[in-house]
Parts: structure tokens; sequence; C-alpha cells
């Protein structure tokens, strides 16, 4: 349930807030801008801003607010010049409202041409956002050329892993029915119906064996969910592996990770959960965490979202609070970030792409490992920066298209984005 607030009033669907476009006002608007700006909206407040702008197509008195507001916001260091500004502005707002009401076909169309025109205004001062508040519809935007569509394309990511067993065997899991998919020792594994990793070992209390250890690694342009045999539940990302044994035993809970992971990890003080990366040893109790320990990411983060971990590599050695990140260089150089917005660094469970103040390679090195393609500089990396969220489910024309109206000169040739 969403709550509201008298100085800030937030509306939980689409239809809700359409019921209040007539009575939008020019105050209103510059509020929700203003929030957005300074990045302090909450979800809600994004959600009612780009409904307000979509609906803003066609509909001459609600387009005069948005222009109002956008020119009383005046930002101090927009993407592009005033000129450029006011002409995206007048395409977004001048889109035929007629079409709202043509055959489904033309409805997807708009749709799509829409929310990217809902995407573009906020773009233009300070980033981007694809709304995907209604992830059926974005699904079949997909199947829709953008206008500056790139001369090839990638599809997204998906459910995909491969399981390795004790003894070497390799289960596809993207592949396999639901159900039962193997036994190691005591330890019952199933794909459930969902799609995720299940290890069930209740039966371990009547078996002396030691347990066996397992892998699963996801390829690029794949994430898979782990239950573990304790109830921890794993997130990985792209390119990432996690190495676990079939069942818990002795004083900790020990797993190995490469890449990123999310981590739910069910309580039990006598057994500390225990994560191992390239660069840091990670205890905790019981909490929530996100570890990126890429080898092709100069820095290693570990975000806090809930409970308490202890971090340690080498001579540092931290106890993180909620909303703390520890980052650790390649030399070993280590810091803790303070209040870091713990959105950003876990939309990727999400299914979302969401960047703050990020540089063309930070976003083009997630794009490489979601859709599976290798990434060229011509001219070395252009010094520009992004802020702004699109839904992971697009395909990479999509996201590569927002960075063109930026000025990025980029297309995808087979299987590689080449940056000019």
């Amino acid at each position: 349930m969403v709550s509201c607030n008298k100085s800030s009033p937030a509306f939980s669907t689409l239809p809700i807030i359409e019921q209040h476009l007539m009575k939008t006002s020019r105050l209103r608007l510059r509020y929700l801008f203003d929030r957005y700006y300074s990045k302090t909206a909450t979800p809600q407040e994004r959600d009612e801003l780009f409904a307000i702008i979509n609906n803003g197509a066609g509909n001459e008195e609600l387009s005069l607010l948005i222009r109002q507001a956008w020119d009383d916001l005046k930002p101090t260091a927009p993407l592009f010049d005033n000129g450029k500004t006011n002409a995206m502005l007048s395409k977004i707002l001048g889109a035929d409202a007629s079409q709202k009401h043509s055959n489904n076909r033309n409805n997807i169309f708009l749709w799509a041409k829409i929310s990217t025109a809902a995407m573009l205004l906020l773009f233009i001062g300070f980033g981007f956002y694809l709304h995907a508040h209604h992830p059926q519809k974005q699904a079949q935007t997909t199947l829709v050329k953008a206008k500056n569509n790139v001369s090839h394309d990638a599809l997204p990511g998906g459910n995909k892993a491969v399981l390795t067993l004790a003894n070497g065997k390799t289960i596809i899991l993207d592949n396999a029915q639901n159900g039962m998919l193997a036994q190691q020792g005591a330890t019952l594994i199933k794909k459930t119906a969902d799609g995720q990793l299940l290890y069930n070992a209740k039966l371990q209390a009547n078996t002396k064996a030691a347990p066996e250890i397992n892998v699963i690694t996801t390829p690029r342009g794949g994430q898979y969910q782990v239950i573990l045999p304790d109830g921890t539940k794993v997130w990985l990302n792209s390119a990432s592996s996690l190495r676990f044994p079939t069942y818990f035993t002795g004083t900790s809970r020990q797993v190995e990770i490469t890449g990123e992971a999310y981590f739910e990890v069910t309580k039990n003080p006598a057994m500390p959960f225990k994560v191992k990366t390239n660069r840091a040893d990670i205890e905790v109790l019981g909490t929530h965490f996100n570890v990126m320990a890429y080898d092709d990411e100069a820095i290693m983060k570990t975000t806090l979202l809930e409970g308490a971990v202890n971090i340690t590599s080498g001579n540092f050695s931290a106890r993180l609070k909620p909303g703390q990140q520890a980052q650790i260089n390649k030399s070993g150089k280590n810091t803790v970030v303070d209040n870091v917005d713990v959105d950003d660094e876990t939309a990727w469970k999400n299914g979302i792409f969401q960047f703050r103040d990020a540089g063309i390679d930070v976003i083009l090195r997630q794009a490489a490992r979601w859709y599976d393609v290798d990434i060229t500089y011509k001219k070395g990396v252009p010094p520009r920066e992004f802020t702004g969220r699109i839904s992971r489910n697009v395909k990479a024309s999509e996201l590569l298209n927002i960075l063109k109206y930026a000025g990025i000169d980029l297309k995808i040739e087979g299987k590689e984005i080449v940056v000019f």
C-alpha cells in the first residue's frame, strides 16, 4: 500500500494518476520536476511525473502546463541548448492524440513513442528514465524499431545458468524441466516453477557424509536465483558464479562468488554466513547486501541494505551499517562510503539499469555483460556522465539510442558495440 502526505500526494497506479491529471497544477509540476532533478523523488512521484508527461502529448492544456513548469525549473547545466530543447519538447508534446483511439497495434507504437518522449524530456536536462510501470506493454514495444535505430541489435538476457555438480556433471538450467534435477548425498536439488534453483537439505541430520561442492555459473546475458540449503536466497547477475556446499556444517556457512550477487541471508547466530571474493571476505549473521566483484571493474563494492556485515581485506577491516558501502580497488586501497543510494546498487536484481553520474564506460560494461556483446572505443572513452534508469528488458538498441540522443556516436556491429 502506498502512503500519502498532504504536501506530496502519491498515486500507486497510472489509472489513479490519470484521474487527477485535470487537477494538475503548475506548482505541482514544478515540485515534481524539482524533486526529480534533485534526486529526491519517491518512486510514486516519478510515476506521477511520467504519467503527466505521457498524457501531455496531444493535450493542449496539459502541454502548456508542462512547458511552463519546465521553463520555471531552468536547470543550471542542461545537456542541450535552448533551441534543441524547445524543438524536442515541441516534438514530444505534439504527439497525435488521435492515435490513442486507434487499433491495438498502433496503441503499442504510441506507447513506445510517448514513453520514449517522456524519457527524452527528462534526459534534456538531467538524465534519462524509461517508465516501466507496464512491463507487458514494454516487452511488446521491443518489436517496434526506433526512428534512430542502430544497424544491428542484441536481445536482452534472461534466466540462464549452468549447474556443475560435485562429480563434474553439468546441468543447463535454462533448458532443464521443472522438478527434481539431481541428488547430492541426502540433499535434493530442484528447479521450481518460477525458475529458481532450490536445495533441500532437511535430511542431512541423519547422515554423516561430508557436504559436496556445487557451482552455479551465469553466462553473459544470464541471471539466476538460488535458494541455498539454509534458506539463504542469492541472486546472481550476468557473468557470475557461486560456489557452495550441498549443506552447511561446522561453525560457519561459507560460499565463494565471482561477478555480482545479492544476498538475503537466513539468520543463524551459531553459524555466521561468510562470502569469499577475490579481494575481500565478508561475514554476516543475517542480512541483505550486494557484492559487486567483477574482475573488469576497478572497484569492488559491498553495499549493505539491512543488518550488519564485517568486511576484511588484507589489513583493512570494517563493520558496515545499512546504507554504507565498502569500496576496494585492485591495489587494495579501501574506503567506506556513507549514505549510498542502495537502489542504484541493486536495481539489476529488479530488472533495471540504474545509473547516477556514471561514465559511459560504466554503462557499457553493464550492457556488455547483459547483452553478451563486446565494447570497442575507436577514440577513447567519451568524458560524459549520465543519471537515470531504463528497463533491462529492452533491446540493446533502445539503451544505445538514449546515449545517441546525448551526442554519443556508437552502433552495434554483430556482437560488438563500437563507440566512435
